[in-house]
């Protein structure tokens, strides 16, 4: 089998920027949906139960990140 190549620098701080964001932008997505689905159906609870799905996905992508560089660091 053949070496695996090393990414370049530039790659790797792409891809960890592009992770820094994933967290916040879930959350505030997690928010929105609940807060337009509460205006919508007139209730007054969606928005906490769409912003703690949004924080529990953005929480399932870092750890699938952390766990895929840890793979790659191990290879």
């Amino acid at each position: 089998m053949a070496p695996k190549k090393e990414k370049n620098i530039w790659v790797k701080a792409g891809e960890y920027s592009a992770l820094a964001f994933v967290l916040p932008s879930m959350t505030f997505v997690g928010y929105a949906l609940g807060y337009l689905l509460d205006q919508w159906l007139g209730t007054t609870y969606l928005y906490l139960v769409f912003l703690l799905l949004g924080i529990a996905g953005g929480f399932v992508q870092v750890v699938r990140k952390a766990n895929a560089s840890l793979k790659d660091n191990n290879d």
